[in-house]
């Protein structure tokens, strides 16, 4: 129907979590702030987690409606809802995994598998048969969802945290994977084979003076037709798109597009159109369209100007 719908999670249930201080207050106070959030491969259900370890599950369709607030046992870095939209994965701080129901919205989570450090990404294959979990210590796990305490192998050979994973959709036994040591791998990740290694400091280098600098990925997202990777690494205002050559199985550099704000985060859709979300009042919500190869803004789109235009009369609820 063409109209905006806005979900305030200051005004959500919140329940008494963990310690009280002697006022009978809980000493664990958690702010609004949205820490992770996903839809549903259908786009039938949206969940995100906040800094008040409360999941919030909505359904999108026919209108947006919330369908409910449950608490987790820890603030949360990442999740993620199954193919069969029947459950929300939900990666936490301490390294561990919970899944919660969707069929019964109101139900506890249960522990499904867990790390020996904090957990910074969560992927599923597309047909949810295996779980793949990214940690602080340089790991990425792979495990049976239908039997989480089986592993079935370890992808080893990043240096540092392993920031982003993505399973590639139509390529469903490849795995992108990011860290802090600045790289961006691809592997066979029912073997754990390492196919390719991309060290981003050879591409984003000259967007930078400082020899020593790291290009942590903070961002990544991938679209299917042509197999164009774009992501972004913290406090560098550019994205990088790459291709994937399935076939040699590496990843070729395309395009930097680069930006004079800080982005928040990027997507791609179907089409292969790339949204981007930057730091400016005055143009938050960027599109670019490819054309011969190369990403371009687009100016004039109806709904961009309107999407922009809501942005800019909220800036200071997205800023904070």
């Amino acid at each position: 129907d063409d109209t905006l719908f806005v979900y305030d999670c200051i005004n959500a249930e919140k329940k008494t979590l963990g310690n009280t201080g002697q006022d009978g207050k809980p000493t664990d106070k958690g702010s609004d702030d949205i820490l992770a959030f996903a839809f549903s491969p259908s786009g039938d259900y949206f969940a995100l987690t906040d800094d008040s370890k409360r999941l919030v599950l909505f359904h999108t369709k026919p209108s947006w409606e919330c369908v409910s607030v449950r608490s987790v046992n820890r603030r949360c870095t990442s999740l993620i809802i199954t193919a069969a939209e029947d459950k929300i994965l939900v990666a936490d701080k301490s390294g561990d995994v919970y899944s919660y129901s969707i069929t019964e919205p109101q139900a506890d989570g249960k522990l499904e598998l867990g790390h020996l450090s904090l957990l910074l990404d969560v992927a599923l294959s597309p047909e949810d048969r295996y779980i793949l979990t990214a940690d602080r210590d340089e790991k990425i796990r792979v495990s049976l969802a239908k039997a989480p305490y089986s592993i079935v192998s370890y992808c080893l050979g990043h240096k540092e945290f392993v920031s982003k994973i993505l399973v590639i959709p139509n390529y469903p036994d490849l795995l992108l994977s990011a860290s802090g040591d600045s790289t961006l791998r691809l592997w066979e990740y029912k073997s754990g084979e390492e196919l390719y290694c991309c060290h981003l400091s050879s591409i984003c280098g000259p967007e930078t003076t400082k020899t020593d600098q790291k290009y942590p990925v903070s961002r990544m997202t991938y679209c299917c037709q042509g197999g164009y990777v774009a992501i972004l690494c913290d406090c560098i205002p550019t994205v990088y798109i790459f291709q994937l050559d399935a076939i040699a199985q590496q990843l070729v550099y395309r395009q930097q597009i680069s930006l004079k704000h800080n982005v928040w985060d990027i997507a791609f859709e179907e089409t292969g159109d790339l949204w981007i979300l930057q730091e400016d009042s005055e143009a938050p919500l960027q599109l670019c369209r490819p054309c011969d190869g190369q990403w371009k803004p687009v100016t004039g789109d109806k709904g961009l100007q309107k999407m922009s235009k809501y942005l800019q009369d909220n800036w200071t609820v997205f800023e904070g």
